[in-house]
């Protein structure tokens, strides 16, 4: 019982984060709106898409350049939303 539960929280989570990614792109390519689409790509690294009971020491290495790399995007996004609409 307790694995299914696991299982579908972990798909729930998958699901919910690539529905933010896609929203952020979104917001990005058809609206311009780059502060909206780092917010939602920040929320989305709420919605951990691999094991979230697995704790940062533990990861592969490539899920925490994963990590870094999309926390990156969002401060890039949001730096650049702020700096446009500096005009």
């Amino acid at each position: 019982m307790e694995n299914t539960l696991v299982k579908s929280r972990s798909l729930f989570n998958k699901v919910i984060y690539v529905l933010f990614i896609g929203l952020a792109i979104y917001q990005i390519c058809g609206q311009k709106d780059y502060v909206e689409a780092a917010a939602s790509l920040g929320i989305g690294l709420a919605f951990d898409p691999f094991d979230p009971k697995q704790t940062w020491n533990e990861r592969p290495t490539w899920q925490k350049v994963w990590f870094i790399v999309h926390l990156a995007v969002v401060a890039l996004l949001f730096g650049l939303g702020m700096g446009i609409g500096d005009k």
